[in-house]
């Protein structure tokens, strides 16, 4: 039945409520999710085509099932969509793609004595946090040069409450060593109030602050300290002239542009902190169907999913439902964030240079996607591959003499990582070092009765590796293109046969399958290191997963010999705190903030973590 008859039959139960439709394919798969304020209209809509999305008659071609979810309002249809796309990662909604990591700074005013420190992500609801800063360069040397100002402590929590002396931060002049007591906590936090300030941007109202005590240090003859507060301001002062980008406002901004060119999609934001340009950040190119109101609402609801809501977000065009979508803003931000399109001044000039942005991003993306092709295809002929390798399939072993053994699987999709196909296999063998037989085991679980095959496959190893996927894809009776990658080896080079001191490297080798000697490829630079990106991200992947379950294991062993903790209140921990090493590195007032953990036993846990 056909995606349009189809609905016509669901009309009739279509609720006339707020909710969220899941179109679904003759699998059963979630193929698409949408919100409306009304579900029937939105689905006769599709039905009568007065959806004119470019969108609509591309999904109706695939559609053979729908479900309905009703709900009391437009904005909690606006959350569900937002969590049922996270859930279940439909093929047809847009997401977005980081095209790198960004940093905030932040700092926990709930401390006696806070900590200025990088964070990538906004786990903690009473901290403030700057930025974002558009790489980590730029938030380490914002940090380095807040702490020579204003000397914050940068230790960590469990170092702070350990230690019995000053460390080398304060006989450099870079701490105050609250953790000796050597700084009283009304000073303390007046350093603390300062830095806030010249990270919010209120740089010369600090600066006439720091005068006026400068005076007054001065007036009462404290000249050591009239003069640490006068570096402090020519510091300041010299910051201020750095800053050429200037713009007339007096709050946070955040400018997203959007540049479009056959279905293909790229987005900018720029980052305004109080009329000073921190930055930007850019996104993998987007290819829908979508229209670009659609585009930039999705974008909005992915990005500030976990806040960092600026007070004003400027656009490039008017949002459908746009009102929900800013009351939602406002919600998270828990004060009024406003939406707004710029035609004029200085907003249209911030608006214009995040759309060139775009463009640049645009244009880069497209010659790198061309290198990638260019790449695939001298792999191919190099390599005597049956097909191009769109997809390639890249595979690693990771343990310690056999312990805590896992597998990875890492996918390129036209010489891009597709991170939304990895996957990990945690080895289901004996704890015995056999390399061999971890590699079958994650051959066997990848292949048997899957539905989508790469092009090519690439273990991670030499002949060994090779065979032993060969012989797996031929017990499935299973074809595809296998080659072995064996990293650069030393060797000792010498003359006459005899053994030199002098030691030189071996490029990687490739492995065939039928063939005895390696191929080295370094005659094709690109395609080699398309090979060694591919390698070196399943091996990154799997020896990520090997570090998270041998930390798992070594807290539950420190937290097992507690008889008060059960294995729902390590999962609360971990669920708490997002990781082994941040549950580890807890305060006592953290721990006691976890649901379900009292003052009582957040003291045990504290004792017995930083004594394990």
């Amino acid at each position: 039945m056909s995606g349009n008859n189809f609905l016509k039959e669901k009309m009739s139960s279509a609720p006339r409520s707020p909710g969220v439709y899941l179109m679904k394919d003759a699998r059963g798969k979630v193929i698409y999710a949408g919100k409306a304020n009304n579900l029937k209209s939105r689905i006769n809509s599709y039905i009568t085509r007065k959806d004119t999305r470019p969108m609509a008659p591309f999904l109706m071609a695939r559609v053979s099932g729908i479900e309905f979810i009703t709900t009391s309002t437009s904005k909690e249809a606006l959350i569900l969509e937002n969590n049922i796309i996270k859930k279940h990662h439909p093929r047809y909604n847009v997401f977005l793609r980081d095209d790198k990591t960004y940093y905030h700074l932040s700092l926990d005013a709930t401390e006696k004595f806070p900590r200025l420190q990088l964070a990538r992500k906004r786990v903690n609801v009473d901290a403030l946090y700057f930025g974002p800063y558009p790489s980590g360069l730029a938030a380490k040397e914002t940090l380095r040069f807040v702490q020579q100002i204003f000397p914050l402590r940068s230790c960590r929590n469990r170092d702070f409450k350990l230690r019995t002396r000053p460390c080398l931060e304060y006989q450099i002049g870079r701490c105050l060593a609250p953790c000796n007591n050597l700084v009283d906590e009304e000073s303390y936090r007046n350093l603390v109030d300062n830095a806030v300030a010249f990270l919010r941007g209120r740089r010369r109202e600090l600066i006439s602050d720091l005068n006026r005590q400068m005076q007054e240090a001065s007036k009462n003859l404290n000249y050591e300290e009239a003069a640490r507060l006068r570096d402090r301001i020519a510091a300041l002062e010299h910051a201020l002239e750095k800053q050429h980008v200037d713009y007339p406002a007096d709050r946070d901004q955040d400018v997203l542009g959007v540049y479009a060119e056959r279905d293909i999609y790229c987005l900018c934001v720029l980052f305004v902190r109080c009329g000073k340009l921190l930055g930007s950040k850019s996104f993998e190119p987007l290819k829908t169907k979508e229209s670009l109101p659609e585009i930039v609402a999705s974008a909005l609801q992915q990005y500030y999913e976990n806040g960092g809501l600026p007070d004003e977000i400027i656009l490039s065009c008017r949002l459908p439902e746009e009102s929900v979508i800013a009351e939602w803003l406002s919600d998270k931000k828990g004060k009024r964030v406003v939406i707004t399109t710029a035609q004029r001044g200085a907003k249209k000039a911030l608006l214009d240079m995040a759309c060139a942005n775009a463009r640049e991003i645009f244009i880069s993306a497209q010659n790198k996607s061309k290198e990638n092709i260019s790449a695939l295809e001298i792999l191919k002929e190099k390599l005597g591959l049956t097909s191009l390798p769109r997809r390639i399939e890249c595979f690693d072993i990771s343990n310690i003499s056999g312990k805590h053994a896992v597998g990875s699987m890492v996918v390129f999709k036209d010489g891009k990582p597709d991170k939304s196909a990895y996957r990990r296999f945690r080895i289901r063998m004996t704890d015995e070092p056999d390399d061999y037989g971890m590699m079958r085991e994650v051959i066997s679980r990848r292949f048997t009765g899957a539905d989508e095959l790469p092009d090519l496959i690439v273990v991670d190893g030499g002949k060994g590796q090779l065979n032993i996927a060969l012989s797996v894809l031929q017990s499935l009776k299973t074809k595809m293109d296998v080659i072995g990658l064996a990293k650069e080896e030393h060797r000792i080079f010498s003359g006459g046969g005899k053994i030199a001191k002098k030691a030189g490297k071996m490029p990687d080798r490739v492995y065939l399958p039928g063939r005895k000697d390696a191929v080295f490829l370094s005659s094709s630079p690109f395609a080699l290191a398309l090979l060694q990106r591919v390698r070196d991200e399943a091996h990154r992947f799997a020896l990520s997963y090997h570090r998270q379950l041998r930390q798992k294991v070594n807290l539950k062993s420190a937290l097992d010999e507690m008889q008060d903790i059960g294995k729902r209140r390590k999962n609360i921990l971990l669920k708490h705190f997002g990781s082994v090493k941040n549950v580890r590195e807890a305060t006592l007032e953290d721990l006691r903030k976890v649901p379900g953990i009292g003052n009582d036993l957040a003291q045990k846990i504290y004792s017995c973590l930083h004594n394990y």
